[in-house]
């Protein structure tokens, strides 16, 4: 009886790996269709100068995309928790509050005239060690749910008061700037960002891939997770810092987009079937470009731009998240 028990577990098992690999075979479909048609919808006049801006703006979709969807699964990993994610926790508006500092102390000019490169350094730097000195004593203390997301709308609120106070005190010709980070903006995308940023997204997905293993460890618990000798506190100071980088990254190309991250590990989530960050980093990722690219193709081309992306984004991510904490309620 054991051994009939034994071999329909294992033919099981099988079946639903399978049917995993299945799954990812066709969210890769989906993507790369996503891809082509953006690259190739209404194609027309001087096609090399059309391609090369194309080709610009689908590489930043995608980066933003993959660093989405890299930071939210991490953040969640921490946290133990599949509701909460680094926008939703704030960090977003850290990073407008960031730049609306740097404009009300160096102006509309001044912040234009600032090095890509090296504000773009500044602001990594400066967003990994806040994300670390903010999150890291909350998580110290408390994994609850309850705590954690009050402790997120509580800071949230903050960051955005505090830039809604500077705004008012900046000079008016100068607010615009301040306006330009504040919203999210797929059809604006700031080159020069793009390839410090992609660098940085590259090298955070390789780390967390090397580490997915220890994530899937960490899944079960802080206690648990130092109980089979992972050093979590250490991990989680790093792994906040990639985070930190990672929200700074996507957020200096589009805007902020508080529920990207919560819609993309949702869907990833139940079509993947598993929560092993080996099988939902490649299913996020694939969900984030094929929203984001396919989203940005039919608004574009079919509906005219006539609803912005990041509007119709939040609009179905704050459904998700309220289904996601209600469901969460009634269990």
């Amino acid at each position: 009886m054991l051994l009939v028990q034994l071999r329909f577990w294992l033919y099981f098992s099988a079946v639903h790996s399978a049917m995993r690999n299945v799954n990812l075979i066709l969210l890769a479909s989906l993507a790369l269709v996503s891809i082509v048609l953006f690259l190739s919808v209404n194609l027309r006049g001087n096609l090399q100068f059309v391609l090369e801006l194309r080709v610009v703006k689908l590489v930043a979709l995608v980066q933003v995309a993959v660093a989405v969807a890299i930071s939210t699964i991490v953040f969640q990993t921490i946290t133990t928790n599949r509701i909460l994610t680094p926008s939703i926790m704030g960090m977003d508006a850290l990073f407008v509050l960031i730049q609306t500092v740097l404009v009300f102390f160096l102006g509309g000019l001044g912040f234009a005239a600032l090095n890509s490169t090296y504000k773009s350094l500044a602001e990594v730097i400066l967003m990994s060690a806040l994300a670390c000195g903010l999150f890291l004593p909350i998580l110290r203390h408390t994994t609850a749910m309850t705590l954690m997301l009050l402790g997120g709308i509580v800071l949230g609120v903050l960051f955005r008061s505090l830039s809604s106070l500077i705004s008012r005190l900046i000079d008016p010709n100068d607010f615009a700037v301040v306006q330009s980070v504040s919203y999210a903006d797929f059809n604006t995308i700031e080159s020069n960002f793009l390839p410090p940023f992609l660098i940085l997204t590259l090298v955070a997905l390789l780390v967390c891939w090397k580490l997915r293993h220890v994530l899937d460890v960490f899944l079960l618990g802080r206690e648990t997770a130092i109980g089979l000798g992972v050093n979590w506190e250490l991990y989680a100071v790093g792994l906040l810092a990639l985070i930190g980088a990672l929200v700074a990254a996507s957020t200096a190309l589009v805007g902020p987009v508080t529920f990207l991250g919560l819609l993309v590990v949702a869907l990833a989530e139940r079509i993947v079937g598993t929560q092993r960050h080996s099988q939902m980093f490649i299913g996020a990722c694939l969900v984030s470009i094929t929203l984001l690219v396919g989203g940005q193709t039919l608004l574009s081309h079919v509906f005219y731009n006539a609803v912005p992306l990041g509007i119709l984004i939040e609009f179905v991510g704050g459904i998700a998240f309220l289904y996601l904490l209600f469901s969460r309620m009634r269990a």
